[in-house]
């Protein structure tokens, strides 16, 4: 398993335009809380979708997973958690924890994985060098 070394949480509430008839988050709302938890990664550590564009690539999904583990009802306050997993290949790698907070009861735990383009939406197989140079600074090189 791999190590996470960048982790950041952010607590919300569970809308209920995210809930589905039965009062409990439907399936899909899980991406956003996830996209909630990469933004909150990117203010954190200054590596957000913006740095990435300004530096002239783009970063698509290409996977994205879920497992599900106990439901989570209208109301909830609940925190997700986002972990950068480092890797030396040209990738963005990340995994999330939803639990409760002060009782740590998991809700859901999943992955996700982004790839560089340029701007010509062509897939970038090297590390970009302002990629390298923020591992650097994060101390991951």
């Amino acid at each position: 398993m791999e190590e996470i070394k960048l982790s950041v949480q952010k607590e919300f509430e569970v809308r209920f335009s995210e809930v589905d008839s039965m009062g409990i988050v439907w399936h899909g709302s899980y991406a956003k809380y996830f996209e909630d938890g990469r933004e909150a990664f990117g203010k954190k550590y200054g590596f957000g979708y913006m740095h990435i564009f300004r530096n002239g690539f783009y970063a698509p999904l290409v996977d994205l997973k879920f497992q599900f583990k106990k439901p989570l009802p209208y109301e909830t306050r609940a925190v997700v958690e986002t972990g950068y997993v480092d890797t030396p290949a040209a990738k963005l790698q990340f995994r999330y924890r939803i639990f409760l907070p002060k009782s740590d009861i998991l809700i859901c735990t999943g992955s996700s994985t982004q790839v560089f383009l340029d701007k010509d939406y062509k897939l970038v197989l090297f590390n970009p060098p302002f990629y390298e140079e923020w591992k650097r600074k994060m101390g991951l090189l």
